[in-house]
């Protein structure tokens, strides 16, 4: 319908959790003229980030999960994280986040093998959970296809928020969630409906629609966005902004809808 959150209307630009400052900013960056002229949607989606990065709450959640154990973290044991909802503005406050000794990471933020380039979690080295420990990585468990089911880690118990005393530098920094609290959700991955700039100039538009323009995920997210209202957009760290789905979420089933990406990845398309 026209309020698809991949079509270019007010009501699915709204649904998307687009604002009406942004879409303001848009109408006044483009201007106005009495010729047919075709504006780059990488100017609209420019407008929506830049209100968010601003204005967003931060949130934690996972989009493609895999179970990280962390052994010699007490068993059954949790404690509580406190997270700034917004890194440069103290005056939105912050959060309590539950923190255990199971949690759910994103599987592309772990590898068996990885070179210098990636700072994430590899096995046999270490990394930072965000607001929280420094955990190193000693095997994984997988299942009968080779697929990777489960990460068992140690955690430096002295490295709550802080560095290391020993000095030693870990550069990485990763998001979880708590597998005890964890809130399981659909993250609905929009994206741009054509795989073109143009798609007026194609014989056939239906033949540049992009394939990938709705991709649905399960995912889990931290337990403080069981309040979310819908169209009230959060940043889901190092993830990108999204809303929940005024259509589809219920109180049992949260629906989000990503509404742009924390940076343009389409900016070579076309060039």
């Amino acid at each position: 319908g026209w309020d698809d959150p991949r079509m270019p209307t007010i009501s699915g630009l709204r649904r998307r959790g687009y604002t009406a400052e942004s879409i303001r900013e848009f109408c006044k960056r483009i201007g106005v003229t009495k010729q047919d002229n075709t504006i780059e949607i990488a100017s609209l989606e420019s407008c929506i980030r830049e209100d968010l990065n601003e204005n967003a709450p931060r949130a934690m959640a996972v989009i493609d999960p895999v179970k990280l154990v962390i052994e010699n973290y007490p068993q059954g044991g949790s404690e509580i994280v406190t997270m700034p909802n917004h890194p440069n503005k103290p005056e939105m406050g912050s959060r309590e986040v539950p923190f255990s000794g199971e949690i759910w990471i994103d599987r592309a933020d772990f590898r068996e093998e990885a070179n210098k380039q990636y700072k994430r979690l590899v096995l046999g080295k270490e990394v930072r959970l965000r607001n929280a420990y420094v955990i190193k990585a000693e095997r994984v468990e997988k299942d009968a296809e080779g697929n990777i089911t489960t990460i068992f880690c140690t955690y430096d118990a002295d490295t709550l928020s802080k560095d290391p005393a020993d000095g030693r530098k870990v550069k990485g920094v990763i998001h979880w969630v708590s597998a005890a609290h964890a809130l399981p959700v659909e993250i609905r991955l929009y994206d741009r409906l054509f795989s073109v700039p143009n798609p007026g100039a194609a014989e056939d538009f239906l033949s540049v629609m992009n394939p990938e323009s709705l991709v649905i995920k399960q995912g889990f997210a931290e337990p403080s966005l069981a309040q979310a209202q819908p169209e009230k957009a959060y940043q889901f760290e190092r993830e990108g902004y999204f809303c929940l789905d005024s259509r589809y979420a219920t109180a049992t089933q949260l629906v989000f809808n990503r509404t742009v990406g924390l940076r343009d990845t389409w900016a070579k398309v076309g060039a």
